[in-house]
C-alpha cells in the first residue's frame, strides 16, 4: 500500500480527487506501520474531508487533538444533511462547526425550520428537496435568515404550498441572488418577479419548472438574466413571450422543454433575440409533430436542443474549435481549456438537460424507444461524469428509472437496459458508487438495482465487482445508502447464479445486521423490506440458507415478523422464513425457525393481516414448518389452526398478486392442521398460483388419516375437484396430488364420486401434460374402486353424513378403463415381449426405462399406502394388479429419493411373496407380470445396498 497523505490539488477549475495518497515516510512506527495518532494536523484534516459529518464527528471523537482538528472551518465550508435525519436538535450541535458554511443540502421541510438553528450566517448556496409540504413562511425565515445567499434551489418535487409571496421575500431578503430554480410553484405573478428584477441585480439564472403559471410579461424586466428555463410550465402565453423575451439582451440560453411552445413561437424568439444562442425544447409535442419544425436544420444560427435533434451534435456547434471526431462534447469540454462563457453555458445545459431527461424518464411517455436508444442513454452516462454533483445524481436517477416498464412487476426495458452495458456504464455506475459522496452513493446503487433485474447486466455488474462494493455499501450507517445497496443485492440474488458470489462476499451477514441495525429504528422500513426481501432470495439456496440461520438469520426475521407493522416488510419476512423453511430435512432450518420464541405466534398473527400478500407468505411458512411433527403441535397451540380458518373468505374480493415464495418438491407430503381446507374454499377464484398453493397445502396435509377426514367435513373435496379442472399444468397437478391422499379414505373416496371427481380425475389422467398429474390421477381413481368405497356406499354416508344418488358401478367402469389406457401407454410392446422372453437385466431395464416418470422418484409413502398397493396386487381385477405394480416400479427404482425406504416397507409388508405370486399369475397382464418382476429386482438391488453399508 503506497502511504502518502497529501491530496493533490489540481489547477483550478478541476475537482480534487476522491482520496487522500499516504506517504510512505510519514508517521510510521518502528514496524513501519502508519501510526494515526502521530499523523500531522493537516494529513487529518484532509481525510476528515472524505468524510459526512456524522463520520467525522464520530472520528473527532477519538481524542482531543482530534476533536479540535475536526472542527476546523475549512471542514465545514458544505455539509449534506438529506441522508440524515436533521431536526433543532442536531443543528444546535453542529451550529458551532457551521460559521463558515458556504453550501447546504437538505431534505424536507422539517429540515428546512432547523436550518435556522445553525446560525449559519455566510450560507451562499441552499439547496433543497423533497419539499412538497414546505410553506411560504418556511421559505420567507430560510431566506431573511441567510441574506448572502447566492443560490437557492428547491425541487424537483412541486412545491405546491410556496407561492408568489415567499418568492417576493427571496428577492428582498437576498439581493446577492445569483441563481434561483424552484419546481412546482401554483402561480409566480408579476409582483414576485419585478421584486427580483428591483432587488437582485445579479440574478442571472432563473428556473421556474414546473410551475402552473408564470406572468411571461413581468420575465422581461430582469434585466440581468442570461439563463431561463420555464420546463414543464403550463398556461404560457406564447404570444407574450415572444414580443417581451426578445428584450433581454443578456438572454443566452432558454430552457422550454416539456411544454406546448410551437415551431412559430421558437421561430419568432430565435430572430427577435440577438443574444440567445441555445433553446433546449425535449419532449415538446407540439414541435415533434411538426414535420417541416423537425425537418429544418436552419435556425438562424441558433442552437436548437430536442428529441429530434442531434443534442451532442448541436451542442457541438456552440464551441468554436469543435472535436473532428465523434468525441462525446460534454466528454471534450471537461477536458479542453474553455472561456468563462462557454463554462456557464456547458453548465446549465447539463443541469437543464439532466433535469429534464429526469422527468421525461419518471413520465415515460410512449414512443421514445429510438431517442433512449440511440442518444438518451449516452447523455445520461456522460452527465454522470460531470462536475455538478447534482447533475451526477440526477443522472444516476435518471438511469434507474428509464429502464422501468412496470415497476409493480419488476419489468424493465431489455434494450434499454443493454445499451447501458454497451456503453460502459456499469463501470461508471460503479465509479459513481464508490465515491465518498453519500447522494451519489445512493443514486447510483439504485440504478444498479434497477438495471441487474437483467441478467446480463446481474452479470456484468458481479464481474466488474459489483457485489462486493454493495455488500461494504450495505454497511453504510447512511440510511439511504444502505437501503439501495440491499435493494441491488435483492435484485442480484434472483436465481442462482450470483447467491454464491454474495455469500462469500459476506453479504449474508451484512442484510442480517442491516435488520438488527434499523429494526429499532424510524424511518429505515425499506432498508428492512430489501434486506428481508434479499435474505428470501437467498434463503431459497440450501447452503445460503443454513449461512442465513448461522449468522442470526432467523432471530431477525422473527424480530421483523413479531414487531414490524409496514406490510412490505412484514410479506418479505414472512417469505424468507417460508423459504428457510423450505429444505425439509437437508438442513435443520425448519425446526430452527420452530424452536426461535415467538416465531409461529408471529406468523399466526401475520395470517390475521389485512394485506393479503402477507397472509399468503404467512400461510406459506406454516405450510413449510408443517413438515417438522413438532411445529405442527406448536402452530396449533398457538391458535394457528383458527387464524387459518378464518382465511377462508379473504381473498374472496379484489384483484389477486401471485407471489411465489419457493417452489415446492415433489415429494411435498408435510402433514398438519385440517383447518387449511379454507386455503381451497377462499380460492375457487383466486390466481393460478394460490390455487396450486392452497392444493399443495391440502396435499401435505392430507397424509394423516385425521386432517384427510377434517378436510372431507370441512369442504375442502369439491374446491380440489375445481382445482383438477384447470388448465394450468401446476395447479391441477397439485390438486391430483392432494385427491390421491384424500381418497386413501373410503368416505373420501366416497364423496370425491359424489362430488363429480370421477369425471375430473378420468379428464385428467387422458389429458395433462404432466406425467405426475396424470400418474396421481390414476393412484386415486385405484383407491376409489378397490372395493373398499363399495362398504362406505353400502352403509349409505359419505363424510358429509348424507350420500348423493351416485352410480358406482359406472363410473368404475370408466375409471378401470382409463386407468388400462393409462398403464398402457407407459408399456413399451415390444420391450415387454423381450422381456418377458428372457427376463434378462438388460430387458428388464429397458421397460423400466420407458415407464419410469422421474418426478415419481420424490414421492413417499407411508407404510399404510404401500400395503394398499401390495393388496391390489391380490386384487382380482387386471387393471388394479396392472396399476399396483406399475406404482411399486415407479417408487422401488434405484436412484428415487425414497427408495430405500420404500424397499424396506414392502419388506416388512411381505411384498416379496405377493410379488412372485402376481409375476407367476397366468391370468395377469403382461405389464404387470412383468413390473412385479422389476420391483423384485429393485428390492434385491436394495437388500445389496444394505449389505455393503
Amino acid at each position: 500500500m503506497r502511504r502518502r497523505v497529501r491530496r493533490r490539488v489540481a489547477s483550478e477549475g478541476k475537482e480534487k480527487s476522491d482520496f487522500p495518497e499516504i506517504d510512505e515516510n510519514v508517521a510510521l512506527d518502528e514496524r513501519g506501520v502508519l501510526d494515526w495518532t502521530k499523523l500531522p494536523d493537516d494529513t487529518v484534516i484532509q481525510l476528515f474531508s472524505c468524510l459526512n459529518y456524522r463520520d467525522r464527528a464520530s472520528l473527532s471523537s477519538t481524542c482531543r487533538t482530534w476533536w479540535t482538528l475536526g472542527k476546523a472551518p475549512c471542514l465545514w465550508k458544505a455539509l449534506d444533511l438529506r441522508s440524515h435525519k436533521f431536526d433543532a436538535a442536531a443543528a444546535a450541535s453542529l451550529a458551532p462547526m457551521c460559521q463558515s458554511l458556504q453550501k447546504l443540502q437538505f431534505r424536507g421541510p422539517e429540515s428546512a425550520d432547523a436550518i435556522i438553528t445553525l446560525q449559519a450566517k455566510n450560507l451562499r448556496e441552499i439547496n433543497g428537496d423533497s419539499c412538497r409540504k414546505m410553506t411560504d413562511a418556511s421559505l420567507s425565515v430560510l431566506a431573511a435568515r441567510h441574506e448572502a445567499l447566492e443560490c437557492l434551489q428547491i425541487g424537483p418535487d412541486f412545491c405546491e404550498k410556496i407561492s408568489s409571496d415567499a418568492i417576493k421575500a427571496i428577492a428582498i431578503c437576498c439581493p446577492k441572488l445569483r441563481k434561483l430554480r424552484i419546481s412546482g410553484v401554483h402561480e409566480v405573478n408579476a409582483d414576485a418577479i419585478n421584486a427580483l428584477a428591483k432587488h437582485c441585480k445579479n440574478l442571472t439564472d432563473i428556473g421556474f419548472i414546473d410551475c402552473r403559471k408564470v406572468d411571461e410579461t413581468a420575465l422581461a424586466n430582469v434585466a440581468s438574466l442570461c439563463f431561463l428555463s420555464v420546463a414543464g410550465t403550463t398556461s404560457i402565453k406564447w404570444n407574450l413571450v415572444a414580443d417581451h423575451w426578445g428584450k433581454l439582451q443578456h438572454l443566452i440560453g432558454l430552457d422550454v422543454s416539456r411544454t406546448d411552445i410551437s415551431p412559430n413561437i421558437v421561430s419568432r424568439l430565435l430572430s427577435s433575440s440577438s443574444s440567445l444562442k441555445v433553446l433546449c425544447a425535449l419532449n415538446c409535442l407540439v414541435l415533434e409533430e411538426d414535420a417541416n419544425f423537425v425537418s429544418n436544420s436552419n435556425h438562424k444560427g441558433k442552437v436548437v436542443l430536442g428529441i429530434f435533434t442531434d443534442i451532442l451534435k448541436g451542442v457541438g456547434n456552440l464551441f468554436v474549435n469543435k472535436p473532428k471526431d465523434d468525441m462525446n462534447i460534454f466528454l471534450h469540454w471537461r477536458n479542453s481549456k474553455n472561456d468563462k462563457k462557454i463554462d456557464e453555458i456547458m453548465n446549465w445545459l447539463e443541469w437543464i438537460i439532466s433535469y429534464s431527461l429526469l422527468r421525461v424518464s419518471e413520465s415515460n411517455p410512449p414512443g421514445l424507444d429510438k431517442f433512449w436508444l440511440s442518444q438518451g442513454t449516452t447523455l445520461l452516462l456522460s452527465f454522470m461524469q460531470s462536475a455538478q454533483e447534482e447533475v451526477q445524481e440526477r443522472a444516476a436517477t435518471a438511469l434507474a428509472t428509464f429502464v422501468v416498464i412496470d415497476d409493480e412487476n419488476a419489468n424493465i426495458d431489455t434494450g434499454r437496459a443493454e445499451a447501458v452495458i454497451r456503453d460502459n456504464g456499469i463501470c461508471l455506475l460503479l465509479n459513481l458508487v464508490r465515491s465518498w459522496r453519500e447522494g451519489l452513493q445512493s443514486e447510483a446503487s439504485k440504478a444498479i438495482a434497477n438495471l441487474s433485474v437483467n441478467a446480463n447486466v446481474a452479470k456484468a455488474v458481479a464481474e466488474e465487482g459489483g457485489i462486493s462494493i454493495l455488500v461494504n455499501l450495505a454497511k453504510s450507517a447512511n440510511r439511504l445508502v444502505a437501503e439501495e445497496a440491499a435493494g441491488g443485492l435483492w435484485n442480484l440474488s434472483v436465481g442462482d447464479e450470483h447467491k454464491g458470489d454474495i455469500a462469500v462476499a459476506g453479504g449474508v451477514k451484512a442484510l442480517v445486521d442491516l435488520i438488527f441495525k434499523w429494526s429499532s429504528s424510524a424511518g429505515g422500513d425499506g432498508v428492512l423490506e430489501r434486506a428481508a426481501g434479499a435474505l428470501a432470495n437467498l434463503a431459497a439456496d440450501d447452503k445460503c440458507s443454513i449461512e442465513v440461520a448461522s449468522v442470526g438469520g432467523v432471530r431477525a426475521l422473527v424480530k421483523l415478523a413479531r414487531s414490524c407493522k409496514v406490510e412490505g416488510v412484514q410479506e418479505q419476512a414472512a417469505r424468507a422464513l417460508a423459504n428457510l423453511a423450505a429444505h425439509g430435512d437437508s438442513n435443520g432450518n425448519n425446526a430452527a425457525v420452530g424452536k426461535e420464541a415467538g416465531a409461529l405466534d408471529a406468523l399466526v398473527q401475520l395470517i390475521r393481516s389485512p394485506h393479503e400478500g402477507v397472509r399468503q407468505e404467512a400461510a406459506g411458512a406454516l405450510w413449510n414448518l408443517s413438515f417438522d411433527d413438532r411445529n405442527r403441535e406448536a402452530i396449533a397451540a398457538t391458535g394457528g389452526v383458527e387464524a387459518l380458518l378464518d382465511i377462508k373468505n379473504a381473498f374472496l374480493h379484489g384483484d389477486l398478486v401471485d407471489t411465489i415464495y419457493m417452489e415446492q418438491p415433489p415429494d411435498f407430503v408435510a402433514q398438519g392442521e385440517s383447518h387449511k381446507v379454507a386455503l381451497a374454499n377462499s380460492s375457487s377464484n383466486a390466481s393460478p398460483g394460490l390455487q396450486e398453493r392452497a392444493a399443495g397445502a391440502l396435499w401435505g396435509l392430507s397424509v394423516s388419516e385425521a386432517n384427510s377426514i377434517a378436510i372431507g367435513q370441512e369442504g375442502g373435496v369439491l374446491p380440489l375437484i375445481v382445482f383438477a379442472r384447470s388448465d394450468v399444468e401446476d395447479v391441477h397437478e397439485t390438486a391430483a396430488g392432494a385427491l390421491w391422499n384424500l381418497a386413501f379414505n373410503p368416505s373420501n373416496a366416497l364423496l370425491i364420486v359424489e362430488e363429480g371427481g370421477v369425471s375430473a380425475l378420468v379428464h385428467l389422467c387422458s389429458t395433462s401434460a404432466s406425467k405426475m398429474a396424470r400418474f396421481m390421477s390414476a393412484l386415486a381413481l385405484t383407491y376409489m374402486f378397490d372395493g373398499r368405497t363399495d362398504e362406505v356406499a353400502m352403509v349409505g354416508t359419505s363424510t358429509q353424513g348424507t350420500s348423493k344418488s351416485t352410480d358406482l358401478d359406472g363410473s368404475r367402469r370408466i375409471a378401470l378403463k382409463r386407468i388400462e389406457a393409462f398403464v398402457i401407454s407407459f408399456a413399451d410392446p415390444q420391450a415387454l415381449a423381450a422381456a418377458a422372453a428372457s427376463l434378462a437385466p438388460a430387458a428388464l431395464a429397458q421397460v423400466t426405462e420407458s415407464a419410469r416418470i422421474q418426478e415419481a422418484g420424490h414421492l413417499r409413502c407411508s407404510g399404510a399406502e404401500i400395503g394398499r398397493f401390495v393388496a391390489m396386487l391380490r386384487n382380482p381385477c387386471p387393471t388394479l394388479k396392472s396399476c399396483a405394480a406399475f406404482a411399486l416400479l415407479q417408487f422401488t427404482i434405484p436412484g428415487g429419493r425414497h427408495g430405500m425406504h420404500h424397499a424396506n416397507l414392502l419388506q416388512s409388508a411381505g411384498a416379496p411373496r405377493v410379488l412372485r405370486v402376481a409375476a407367476a399369475a397366468a391370468a395377469a397382464p403382461l405389464e404387470a407380470k412383468i413390473f412385479a418382476r422389476i420391483v423384485l429386482r429393485n428390492l434385491q438391488h436394495y437388500i445389496q445396498m444394505e449389505s455393503l453399508v
